[in-house]
């Protein structure tokens, strides 16, 4: 049988002020009817402008040659207007940068059916109640009036998933449909797209750098590096047997949740201890009688779903956010009601490291110029001293001096990352409190930022207030851990005992939800939840 999709010697090049770029580098791989495919690799290594080549999405500056097939039908110099949607459809990344904003979910998905067939208005409205309970979406009539902003994330991927099915397509391309989502979320929307390629038969070419999503659902992996296929085969062959060396980095540096024991350690005076903390928007208790504590060097991890409370605690630490009740006491202070003059000596302490670090990063400013800003602010040092403690500071992240003039569009997302951690450690802060910092990471860059975390840790003893939804990376770095649902702490404890026995059912179904990267462990858990 044929292949639905395929490429042959794909070559795609961009034409750069600085000369030109080799995308992909003459790759050929097929996609078999109702085969889901996963293409992997690190930011950089060609597997999104691959499928965004099979649609015509790059941009001007793009040179594309090579074949890409659509059964037997070349898609090269087509109009590709009548290919988008109706035949190939894309689930991409982050669905609140791909649903406009101003316009009802129903209107956005009517447009999308009457786009590519001549229903009427009404029937297409009836078959947009149709796609959103087939992905899931409880009352569906109802939702055809929410805006994008009234759903959860992963509310907002069904959406996009039952735009992408509206036109029946032959092959559904899905580019990090879960890498945002917590991994409950993520469990359902795998779920979902395993469910539609067995009841509809889709052809999926799902594009990830998360190991465990492709263990869960994969056939057969296609592997990406620097624009070339270095390896392809089966996913269970590919995960017990590694051919390229690539490959094998790949799978070593994919945190796994393995639980040991855990040291204990004599009780110390806590660097940070919360009591009873309540955090209300418009009625709403956001964070419900949190009560925690820190000790000095320790890493606590702060664990849970979106809409937890998780990062509304955080926030509060770093009186970000005022609570309404309950002590935050930092260092034998309670800073929770402290004004704002009085802010400033007390944030000195606390480093912030967050999720995404091109926001965090102002983009007018060279990376030395954002690491030297909390020592200037602070009047720590000024002249040579401050381009001192600059340059030392990016050695310790492992940056170097001479990227102190660069800017952060001119830096990957990981070394973004890095200059984030070096702007929050440059105060020596006896607290830092990191937000989600590798979920948007490759694996491979992921792994590098968790080592400098763990080293810097180990070298400057900062407490750490750790805030994740992936149990893996908590494993590797925390001693403790909490684990918050709506609003509550609703367990803690020393890692081996939260995450190796957990005793709260909330606790026990987020672990059951985490993919392993193993395909024959994954489906023997799966079955078994059945």
């Amino acid at each position: 049988m044929s292949d639905v999709l395929s490429f042959t010697d794909l070559r795609v090049r961009f034409r750069t002020e600085d000369g030109v770029t080799d995308a992909v580098r003459g790759i050929s791989f097929g996609i078999a009817p109702g085969e889901i495919l996963a293409v992997v690799g690190e930011s950089g290594s060609g597997k999104s402008v691959t499928a965004m080549s099979a649609l015509g999405l790059l941009p001007p500056t793009a040179d594309v040659t090579g074949g890409i097939a659509l059964e037997d039908r070349e898609l090269r110099g087509q109009d590709l207007r009548r290919v988008r949607g109706k035949e190939i459809a894309m689930i991409f990344q982050e669905p609140m940068t791909s649903l406009n904003p101003v316009f009802t979910i129903g209107w956005q998905l009517v447009e999308a059916i009457r786009l590519h067939t001549d229903v009427p208005a009404e029937q297409a409205r009836e078959r947009a109640v149709e796609l959103l309970d087939v992905v899931g979406i409880p009352e569906p009539r109802r939702r055809l009036k929410h805006y994008p902003h009234q759903l959860s994330g992963g509310q907002r991927q069904r959406v996009m998933i039952a735009m992408a099915l509206a036109c029946e397509p032959k092959v559904l391309i899905a580019d990090e449909p879960t890498t945002a989502l917590d991994v409950t979320v993520q469990a359902e929307i795998l779920e979902l797209l395993r469910d539609l390629r067995e009841r509809l038969g889709m052809t999926i070419l799902l594009i990830t750098h998360d190991m465990g999503v492709v263990a869960d659902l994969a056939d057969r992996v296609v592997v990406m590096y620097r624009g070339e296929v270095v390896e392809q085969a089966p996913v269970e062959q590919l995960f017990s047997a590694p051919e390229h060396e690539y490959t094998e980095a790949l799978l070593a540096a994919v945190p796994r949740l393995e639980v040991g024991e855990s040291t204990e350690s004599e009780p110390a005076e806590p660097v940070l201890r919360i009591e009873d903390l309540v955090v209300s928007y418009a009625g709403h208790r956001a964070v419900d009688g949190v009560s925690l504590h820190i000790e000095r060097g320790e890493v606590l991890a702060l664990v849970g779903e979106s809409g937890s409370g998780k990062t509304t605690v955080g926030k509060c630490v770093a009186r970000l956010v005022t609570p309404a009740d309950g002590r935050i006491v930092l260092n034998g202070q309670d800073i929770s009601h402290l004004p704002a003059r009085q802010l400033r000596a007390v944030r000195r302490n606390i480093g912030i490291v967050f999720q995404d670090p091109g926001s965090s990063l102002d983009p007018r400013m060279s990376i030395a110029d954002s690491i030297a800003e909390p020592l200037r602010l602070h009047r720590v040092a000024r002249g040579r001293e401050l381009d001192d403690r600059v340059d030392t500071l990016l050695d310790a992240v492992e940056l170097g001096a001479k990227m102190r003039r660069r800017y952060p569009h001119e830096l990957s997302g990981g070394q973004r990352q890095r200059v984030s951690i070096a702007r929050a450690l440059a105060l020596e802060p006896e607290l830092l409190i990191a937000d989600e910092p590798t979920s948007a990471l490759d694996v491979s860059v992921q792994d590098a930022v968790l080592e400098l975390l763990q080293a810097l840790q180990a070298k400057l003893n900062f407490s750490c207030l750790f805030i994740s939804h992936d149990l893996a990376v908590v494993n590797l770095l925390a001693r403790r851990v909490a684990v918050m649902h709506q609003g509550k702490v609703v367990e803690q404890g020393n890692r081996a005992q939260v995450l190796g026995d957990p005793q709260h059912a909330y606790t026990q179904r987020l672990l059951a939800a985490a993919p392993v990267p193993d395909p024959v462990r994954q489906r023997e858990r799966r079955l078994a939840s059945r």
